[in-house]
């Protein structure tokens, strides 16, 4: 008789997308992976099928949850240009440890998305939804006039999503919060002027 999982799948994945995070695909072993998630092997190959099956689970958990995060903060704040500024803000803003990790997609595009189709898909689908999102906020602030109804929403969308992860990769290597301060302003202004 199988034993039944003694774990909480959700709460395991989310360890796991920790350390993927923090630590990229390949320099993670499996054990790090057992360390973090608090289960055995056996239960993991059960659960997960293996590392890859994990860091693809992990990331589609990272996925949901940084969608979620930026469409509450563009629906949140009651100025389409506002709540982009303050999304773009979240990111020099963030904590040392924060700003030192980076974005799991990102470390994921740059890691893994030339040699591995699965996580190229992931990261397609992620960065569809996410230039809907910004796509959809442009086209706000058009209609509120805060851009200029001449502004590609399309375009604009795709520099914002370039932007965020720009940000993210110099936040990683250490660019000072108020330089990435200093780029968010320059990035918005450059979209206001057009």
């Amino acid at each position: 008789m199988a034993r039944t999982k003694e774990f909480d799948r959700d709460e395991a994945v989310r360890r796991a997308m920790k350390v993927f995070w923090e630590q990229g695909y390949e320099a993670t072993s499996t054990d790090d992976l057992l360390r973090a998630m608090g289960i055995g092997r056996q239960s993991m190959y059960d659960t997960f099928g293996d590392k890859h099956g994990l860091y693809l689970e992990a990331l589609r958990c990272y996925q949901a949850e940084y969608s979620a995060n930026l469409v509450e903060c563009l629906r949140s704040h009651p100025s389409p240009l506002g709540a982009i500024r303050e999304y773009l803000l979240s990111i020099p803003n963030g904590t040392p440890k924060e700003r030192a990790r980076g974005c799991l997609t990102t470390n994921a595009t740059s890691e893994l998305a030339n040699v591995d189709p699965d996580v190229a898909t992931l990261l397609k689908t992620s960065g569809a939804l996410g230039h809907g999102a910004l796509e959809r906020v442009v086209k706000e602030a058009q209609r509120k006039g805060e851009l200029s109804p001449r502004v590609d929403s399309r375009v604009a969308a795709g520099f914002l999503l370039t932007t965020i992860a720009g940000l993210r990769m110099s936040a990683k290597a250490g660019t000072p919060p108020e330089v990435l301060r200093d780029i968010v302003d320059f990035a918005l202004a450059g979209l206001q002027s057009r």
